[in-house]
């Protein structure tokens, strides 16, 4: 692989990690509610799952879903429905008011409760898997930057930590942002509203995945 080539793959992954899909924002999501330290937990449960799906399309597996479009569709209906079952919780989800608390519900509405490290790294882990065109996407773009005459081996290597970087620059990007976001979570409406915004938009990108077939 070629520098040059190297460059374009950075610019080509760079604009696509930019887009805000189900991954920035359970990252962003984490963050305003729990904090961007905790929310690291998030990002790695994202990028595993990533690197995961990256590993499986250059193991050949994407052909062997496009193959079988049964299967596809199966794994895609799992995550849609996965990603509509987070909307749902994220909507229902109870909020203190400030009338039933008086002068103590700035503090108790702020968020909700923390949550263990392990379940948001799991819950990162599920977004991010949730969407097997992933892997079809990853196999059609990965050959594209591969130099068929060398060792693919090493230029795969490359790729994936040279695509783990960027997706981790942007998650850092939407955590801050999602920190700034926690900052206003202060009173029972605006975490009321926050909630029913991400609900919704979880629930849109289910219903895309779900409708929208490959």
């Amino acid at each position: 692989m070629s520098l040059h080539t190297w460059w374009l793959f950075v610019a080509t992954v760079f604009v696509i990690c930019a887009i805000p899909g189900p991954n920035m924002l359970v990252v962003m999501t984490a963050s305003a509610q729990h904090t961007i330290r905790r929310a690291t937990a998030t990002m790695a449960g994202c990028l595993s799952a990533l690197v995961l799906m990256l590993s499986i399309s250059a193991a050949g597996l994407g052909v062997f879903l496009k193959a079988w479009p049964t299967m596809f569709d199966a794994l895609r209906f799992i995550g849609a429905a996965y990603l509509i079952y987070l909307g749902v919780k994220s909507w229902r989800a109870k909020v203190e008011d400030e009338a039933s608390t008086g002068a103590q519900a700035p503090a108790a509405a702020s968020a909700k409760p923390a949550r263990s490290l392990a379940a948001l790294y799991r819950n990162g882990f599920l977004v991010a898997s949730s969407n097997p065109k992933a892997i079809l996407f990853a196999a059609a773009l990965l050959p594209q930057f591969i130099d068929a005459t060398k060792a693919t081996l090493p230029q795969f290597g490359i790729l994936v930590v040279t695509f783990a970087v960027i997706e981790v620059s942007w998650y850092l990007v939407y955590a801050i942002g999602g920190a700034r976001i926690g900052a206003t979570l202060k009173t029972g409406r605006v975490a009321r509203a926050f909630n029913r915004l991400t609900g919704g938009v979880f629930v849109g990108f289910g219903a895309m995945m779900a409708l929208v077939r490959h």
